[in-house]
């Protein structure tokens, strides 16, 4: 039975854990398993940057670990891309579904996840903030008008132009779009392409000068609920941007 959302253990860094199964639910041709608590990181449907943990619940391969979500009073299960409301909304419970190609034997289980492949795309997350931070910092002379700054106090390009963002083991993929919108706010396109090599020699000067200050990074979070906001900070010589 469903009481609540789903607890994460994953923003402090926990990578095993067990726990009592809550609910089954079929997932496409495979297995969907629900438990109280966890220490897997599903695939966020509303911004699917950082992808989904690897590892096992009570020794069967997780293939997929996905968001899902529950109206309170209601049996139905929502996944993915089929919720249909806000994240956090009220009256919903929030959950994280380990999907395996076979049944999930017993009532409680241990969860353990591929801690190697959970650092490396920690460590690739970590890499898509700061990378966005020294982006915005090089193009800071390209705006014509205001607009929000980011943690550093830069105009923040990465979250006014961004499309989309994908964690790879080790680093990231970041789409932006130049569009009339982005020009209306304010951003000089022209001699963009032009003066690329210059903006890269000055992201690649400030990533260096960070990696270098082996600055602290932590993950602060009100509570273990799915749905609780979690806040990446860490201390850079310019100062701790969130």
């Amino acid at each position: 039975m469903i009481e609540g959302s789903t607890l994460v253990g994953y923003p402090a860094g926990e990578t095993r854990g067990r726990s009592t199964v809550v609910a089954r639910v079929p997932v496409g041709e495979g297995h969907g398993t629900i438990v109280a608590e966890t220490p897997f990181h599903p695939l966020d449907h509303t911004w699917p940057d950082q992808p989904a943990d690897r590892g096992t619940i009570a020794g069967v391969t997780v293939t997929d670990c996905v968001t899902g979500a529950i109206a309170d009073g209601e049996r139905r299960i929502h996944l993915g891309e089929d919720i249909p409301v806000r994240r956090g909304s009220p009256g919903w419970s929030w959950l994280v579904v380990h999907v395996t190609r076979e049944p999930v034997p017993g009532e409680e289980v241990e969860l353990v996840v591929d801690a190697e492949h959970r650092h490396a795309l920690s460590t690739g997350h970590t890499a898509c903030h700061l990378a966005a931070l020294a982006l915005n910092s090089a193009l800071a002379d390209r705006w014509r008008k205001e607009i929000p700054a980011d943690g550093l106090g830069s105009p923040d390009f990465d979250q006014t132009a961004i499309v989309s963002s994908r964690i790879v083991p080790g680093g990231s993929l970041d789409v932006y779009r130049l569009g009339r919108s982005l020009r209306r706010k304010g951003f000089v396109a022209e001699g963009l392409e032009e003066g690329l090599p210059e903006i890269t020699g000055k992201v690649r000067d400030t990533l260096k000068e960070w990696v270098a200050a082996d600055a602290e990074v932590r993950i602060e979070s009100p509570g273990r609920e799915l749905t609780a906001r979690r806040t990446w900070r860490c201390g850079l010589p310019e100062g701790e941007a969130a």
